[in-house]
């Protein structure tokens, strides 16, 4: 893998990253692909928005449709017949949401599997070892999810496993095809988290994550901690913000130093009706819209806005229309490219701060 940093606004940068599977521009969001597809769209609909790298799951592909048939199928990037570059999820923050945490050691998690309840274990070698045979582009190491709130000792155990199974991963690569990113965690606590980068970032990770934030914890905390860790990490290597999605939230981020973004909300709220515009979120499920006729932004030249009113996208949600999700997430995926192109442009020009004043000032956030 290779990263470029090109530009720079402050602390905001604009960047290229090179991988086995193609190159994206930074900052950049990737739309989740959990078990290989992204709800409501097409990969070539993913493709012609813009995008060029997605996230997909290890904890999920790994219960199914399992590593044997990804391998047998030639990869992951084949299985899925997506030639844009794969980022996968360890998998550990879904082992304590979703599956039911038997046993957290050393050793590494032993889970019972969501699906069935059959027992499962990950070690980080074990994840490295999935993620190579996936043949994914970037993989993240296994970490332990610090949940929120956490006392300091707690803290400071789970983020020194966590350095811990970092230099084990590391150990357990068997080739350079796959780049690997370390994480950054310690809880909402400052000492900690710098320990943490002090820690990880001489070690030959590709690129550095920050975890554990948007777990519950206010949001002024989690804009603290990313400001704090973000200009820490080495400068010649991607930054990535786990899990964090809204639209104010990622450029508060971007402006901090952060280059990657991943998140459910653009494509979970599409299902459930809520739509992101240069004017805010609308919630197209209310009955104001019943007799609206006009598209739903008019800065948006979208397949959805170009061709659709707000009048009819409620009536397909209000009818549980399958087509309300597909144009529903066509939009707000859209929105989100066009939301990072900007901020590149602006990075690139040296208006970063005037772009974030001007969408501030007709956003509205919620």
């Amino acid at each position: 893998m290779e990263f470029k940093v090109l530009a720079t606004d402050g602390k905001a940068r604009y960047g290229k990253l090179k991988g086995t599977h193609g190159e994206t521009e930074t900052p950049c969001f990737m739309p989740v692909g959990t078990l290989g597809a992204v709800k409501g769209v097409t990969w070539n609909e993913i493709s012609e928005m813009g995008y060029s790298l997605v996230l997909s799951n290890v904890y999920h592909l790994y219960l199914r449709p399992g590593i044997e048939v990804i391998e047998k199928a030639g990869g992951l990037h084949r299985f899925v017949n997506w030639n844009g570059l794969i980022l996968t999820d360890s998998g550990g923050f879904q082992v304590f949401s979703l599956g039911k945490l038997m046993k957290i050691s050393e050793e590494g998690i032993y889970f019972k599997s969501h699906i069935d309840g059959s027992e499962h274990f990950f070690s980080p070698e074990l994840v490295v070892e999935l993620e190579e045979k996936m043949g994914v582009d970037i993989g993240m190491v296994l970490d332990e999810c610090t949940p929120y709130p956490a006392t300091y000792e707690y803290a400071k155990h789970s983020m020194e496993r966590t350095v811990r199974w970092a230099l084990r991963s590391i150990k357990a690569r068997t080739t350079d095809k796959t780049a690997i990113f370390g994480i950054v965690q310690g809880g909402t606590y400052d000492d900690l988290r710098l320990k943490c980068v002090e820690l990880l970032k001489g070690l030959p990770f590709e690129g550095f994550a920050i975890g554990g934030l948007s777990v519950g914890e206010p949001k002024e905390e989690m804009y603290r901690i990313t400001k704090l860790v973000a200009p820490t990490l080495p400068e010649e290597k991607p930054r990535y913000l786990m899990g964090v999605g809204k639209p104010e939230d990622i450029i508060e981020a971007v402006e901090a130093g952060v280059d990657m973004f991943d998140c459910v909300i653009p494509t979970r709220n599409a299902r459930n009706g809520t739509l992101f515009t240069s004017r805010g979120k609308v919630n197209i499920k209310s009955a104001k819209y019943k007799n609206d006729f006009s598209p739903l932004d008019p800065e948006c030249d979208c397949y959805t806005c170009r061709n659709f009113t707000k009048a009819y996208l409620r009536h397909l949600y209000v009818s549980k229309e399958i087509n309300s999700a597909i144009l529903n997430t066509i939009h707000n995926l859209y929105f989100y490219n066009r939301l990072m192109k900007k901020m590149r442009e602006a990075i690139k020009n040296g208006e970063f701060q005037e772009f974030k004043k001007e969408f501030f000032s007709k956003y509205l956030t919620f």
